[in-house]
């Protein structure tokens, strides 16, 4: 294993989805709160752009779960197996998810955001702003199988 890297929360997900669910994450609303260390003037801005972008850690999936290999998307069969790297399922490596949602608010150290597939309590690494000059440039390929999982995702 490499060096390990440590890492502190600079936010916690307050509200949303307390339960594991993998669908209908559009209608989640939560609060991002800043953890004390971090100066309330960081927020400052954000609130001209209409989303951001994420980083959290899937905190409540246990070790012991982490696939390094290759798997069914959602344990589906019909889907071909395809390694952790070529989906976005929580039992990664590093247990890193990255969102994008929409921002409600900004207040204090609250930062309110809608869609954010994170569920309460999830620690929060970082915070960007959504910008299109960050997305994919040239044609976007995807296989079937993600078209269809992602069909009930966010609605």
């Amino acid at each position: 294993m490499g060096n390990p890297i440590e890492l502190d929360p600079i936010a916690t997900v307050r509200g949303g989805r307390s339960f594991l669910r993998d669908d209908g994450w559009e209608v989640e609303q939560a609060v991002i709160e800043l953890e004390d260390h971090i100066c309330v003037d960081a927020l400052a801005g954000l609130n001209q752009f209409s989303h951001a972008v994420i980083v959290f850690q899937f905190h409540r999936v246990p070790l012991d779960r982490i696939t390094t290999g290759a798997r069914h998307p959602r344990n589906n069969i019909a889907w071909p197996k395809v390694g952790i790297f070529a989906q976005r399922g929580k039992n990664r490596p590093n247990r890193i998810g990255v969102s994008i949602c929409g921002i409600s608010g900004v207040q204090g150290r609250s930062l309110t955001v809608r869609g954010l597939d994170a569920v309460d309590g999830s620690p929060v690494l970082d915070i960007k702003p959504h910008m299109t000059g960050f997305d994919a440039r040239g044609v976007v390929r995807e296989p079937d199988w993600a078209t269809e999982l992602m069909r009930g995702y966010w609605t």
